[in-house]
């Protein structure tokens, strides 16, 4: 498996976020593939991904709701990452 780093940028609808979001967590919570995720003060979002490609992490954003809504991610980018340092390194290895 490797890690992709995820980073969504938001609309400025933030009615329809505010709406989807329960049902966003529950669908992330459900992901097995998913390190750790959160809000950016930067009106975004950043997630780890422990997949096998990118297209898979690809494929598992697609069904998420704040994206299947089609109102909240103005842009996603999924790009390969190497933890290499840190205290959380190792247990990302």
């Amino acid at each position: 498996m490797s890690h992709y780093v995820v980073t969504y940028a938001y609309s400025a609808d933030t009615a329809a976020r505010d709406a989807v979001r329960p049902t966003h967590r529950e669908y992330l919570a459900s992901l097995p593939e998913l390190v750790l995720s959160g809000p950016t003060d930067a009106d975004g979002a950043f997630m780890i991904f422990d997949a096998d490609s990118a297209a898979t992490v690809e494929k598992l954003l697609d069904g998420d709701p704040f994206t299947t809504d089609g109102r909240i991610i103005a842009e996603r980018s999924v790009v390969g990452w190497t933890p290499v340092l840190g205290r959380l390194a190792p247990s990302l290895a």
